[in-house]
């Protein structure tokens, strides 16, 4: 019983709880991104290659048989993996972008202390020259 009461105060510790969290919404974002690229990007590319979809891009390797089917090399899906991946990767960059921008702009400014005043200036002369004769 003293392993589920461990589990029990590990799961709920709040920085687990926001990891789960933002793996929801990491996956929901995922699918939006997949969307967006499947949906909106790729068929304009398409259209502009003369109306190619990129997942039916293959070479054949051997011609199917009677018995067996054939072998091909599936280039295309690869090639729309990788305009998936770069798509993905500059939504994920725009929106940490945007979440630094905002996280820079609730920051509050850094205020320096001010120098040293004239008479502490003057004082630390004094100072300095009473050394100087000492020695």
């Amino acid at each position: 019983m003293e392993i589920i009461k461990e589990f029990k105060q590990f799961a709920m510790r709040g920085n687990v709880i926001d990891m789960a969290v933002g793996i929801i919404v990491g996956g929901a974002f995922g699918k939006i991104v997949s969307s967006f690229v499947a949906d909106v990007v790729t068929p304009p590319i398409g259209l502009l290659l003369g109306g190619v979809d990129f997942r039916g891009l293959a070479i054949t390797m051997k011609e199917a048989t009677a018995t067996a089917p054939a072998v091909t090399l599936n280039y295309g899906t690869f090639v729309q993996t990788v305009i998936d991946f770069t798509i993905i990767a500059f939504a994920i960059f725009m929106a940490i972008k945007a979440m630094n921008t905002l996280k820079k702009q609730e920051e509050p400014a850094v205020v320096e202390e001010p120098g040293p005043s004239k008479e502490e200036m003057l004082l630390t002369e004094i100072r300095d020259l009473l050394k100087q004769k000492q020695l």
